[in-house]
């Protein structure tokens, strides 16, 4: 029998300020292919190219990855500033309603970064431009040097920074075995209001929401806000999730 698909959501980027692109991160489609034991498949992450109705036909399952723009704040009531640029709208307006869309067909949904904000959006949440500027909160933007720029070493970019206390027995702790983990941190926007339709399963030690489920999903629906496509081939926790996800996919590929 053939490998289940997983859409991976691509990002509009610019190559050398001429050249209009929709690009994926190759960790993403690794971590699709190794772990989740999947064809990876990228997707325009803009109406004008995709509709969600012919992807959702063709898929069995999606991956919402993280990216460097922020959702446009917009979506959740708030103004836009150009201190937290830049935008992707394009991404905004595939990725809501295709979440929306997946809940209720019970496609399976994995989250990531961007993706994790995504969802909390599409349940009725909002953002935090610079999670780091709420009192009490920890810096969790990726490491950096003296001089401002991002650390040249990704094993020091994506170390694992802090914990996150995960729900016991819910759907984060019965996946990963255990009601503590650690986890990376590369991300300034972050969870404001949690959406009515979401549920949180895991804080990190500052109170920033890190990991959440859909309350009424029949399938899988989660989102993490770290990174966890970066070494799930190795790493115990990303690889626990990414197989739970490979898993689901093919149980809804097999019902379809």
């Amino acid at each position: 029998m053939s490998r289940p698909v997983i859409g991976v959501i691509g990002n509009t980027y610019s190559v050398e300020n001429r050249f209009s692109v929709q690009m994926a991160g190759e960790n993403n489609l690794q971590a699709v292919a190794d772990v989740a034991d999947a064809l990876p498949l990228i997707f325009a992450g803009d109406p004008q190219m995709t509709d969600i109705s012919d992807l959702l036909d063709v898929v069995d399952g999606i991956l919402l990855t993280g990216a460097r723009a922020n959702v446009h704040p917009s979506r959740f009531g708030a103004e836009p500033d150009p201190r937290h640029e830049p935008y992707d709208e394009g991404r905004d307006s595939i990725a809501l309603p295709l979440i929306e869309a997946c809940v209720e067909r019970a496609v399976p949904l994995f989250g990531i970064c961007r993706g994790f904000q995504e969802m909390n959006v599409a349940g009725g949440g909002s953002l935090h431009p610079e999670i780091r500027e709420l009192p009490g909160r920890i810096n969790h933007r990726m490491p950096r040097l003296e001089t401002g720029e991002i650390h040249p070493d990704p094993t020091v970019v994506f170390a694992d920074r802090h914990n996150v206390r995960l729900i016991p027995d819910g759907v984060f702790a019965r996946i990963l075995g255990s009601d503590l983990v650690r986890v990376n941190s590369l991300h300034g926007q972050g969870v404001l209001e949690l959406g009515d339709k979401i549920i949180a399963e895991g804080v990190a030690e500052d109170g920033t929401i890190e990991a959440i489920r859909f309350k009424d999903a029949d399938g899988f629906a989660l989102g993490v806000q770290w990174h966890a496509e970066y070494d799930p081939q190795k790493n115990p926790v990303n690889r626990s999730l990414f197989q739970a996800f490979g898993e689901a996919v093919k149980a809804y590929k097999r019902s379809r």
